[in-house]
């Protein structure tokens, strides 16, 4: 099975379930302000994969959730991730996300940030409503985790001796600490046991580092069509990401230098130069490697789940995270 057709698989195995989320949504956004109805609406509608809240539903429904707060759970971490999405493209001075302009680029840097803000304040109202305290303190502690990370990152940038244990902490924080509550959650609202949960959330902190390090990967090899990203765009913002930390520790003395430079400088000019460096080098083919492992480790987390199309899903979806070309 395609990376792709695993996808388009899982998405329409629980395609009740996502209607269901898409209507939370729909009903959650609206504001009696226009323009937080107009951009929510555009980065919302702009595509992407929809991982994290599909995540939410697997994991319930392979604990045989009954009820109904998964929908709002998965509305609810994805409105979290479009947050960090519009105050990431403002950070990063990002153009293009999903193959379209940044919310940033077509309304301005205050208006993404601001409406943001009201995501991420519409998801916690929301969170008010499940009456969960242990929902409430996972998706608390995640939304601070990820602020920390975003500094975590923002501290890293153009400095070329950021080592592989930085960087993988700033994963960690940044990007699987959704992954890993939204797992969590799923199992969770189920009546999974703290054994169970723990599982859930080593499946969701994998999957999301796998992710992150292909996302490393296909910025310097893969199509701008299929990302719907400036390929590049971790080099001209001086990010110092797994690829280039390797090359760093095992290039030759020019192309460390290079590497110094361009990251210190964020000079995206030297790009074919870096990406001929780090494909001779063998850094692309770690990096894959080490999301492999990630992957890995996600699957045999949900080993001890009962057998069902959920759990094979969840499988699926591991496999998916190092396959996919977007």
């Amino acid at each position: 099975m395609s990376a792709t057709t695993t996808q388009n698989s899982i998405i329409d195995f629980i395609a009740p379930d996502m209607a269901a989320v898409n209507q939370v949504i729909r009903l959650q956004l609206y504001s009696e302000v226009p323009l937080v109805n107009q951009i929510s609406e555009y980065i919302i509608n702009a595509g992407g994969k929809r991982i994290r809240p599909v995540l939410v539903l697997l994991m319930a429904n392979a604990y045989q959730y009954q009820g109904k707060h998964h929908h709002e759970l998965a509305a609810i971490v994805e409105f979290i991730h479009t947050a960090t999405l519009l105050h990431d493209d403002v950070v990063d001075e990002s153009s293009m996300r999903r193959g379209r302009q940044t919310a940033n680029a077509l309304f301005g840097n205050a208006a993404s940030v601001l409406v943001g803000d009201f995501l991420y304040s519409r998801a916690f109202q929301m969170m008010v409503s499940i009456n969960s305290m242990q929902v409430m303190q996972i998706l608390a502690d995640a939304t601070n985790v990820i602020a920390e990370g975003e500094v975590l990152q923002l501290l890293n940038m153009h400095d070329p001796d950021v080592t592989e244990e930085r960087y993988l902490q700033v994963i960690r924080s940044k990007t699987a600490k959704l992954f890993e509550a939204a797992a969590q959650i799923g199992a969770l609202i189920s009546g999974a046991n703290v054994e169970q949960i723990e599982a859930a959330a080593e499946y969701g902190r994998s999957l999301g580092t796998a992710f992150q390090l292909i996302d490393d990967v296909l910025d310097y090899s893969g199509n701008e069509e299929d990302t719907g990203k400036n390929v590049g765009d971790d080099l001209r913002e001086g990010k110092p990401t797994l690829p280039l930390i390797y090359l760093m520790k095992n290039g030759t003395n020019e192309q460390k230098q290079l590497v110094r430079s361009c990251i210190e400088q964020g000079d995206e000019s030297q790009f074919d130069a870096i990406l001929a460096a780090i494909t001779q080098s063998g850094a692309l083919n770690y990096t894959i490697a080490e999301a492999h492992k990630a992957a890995d480790r996600a699957a045999a987390s949900v080993g001890n789940l009962a057998e069902s199309a959920y759990k094979q899903a969840l499988l699926d979806l591991a496999r998916f995270a190092v396959g996919r070309n977007h």
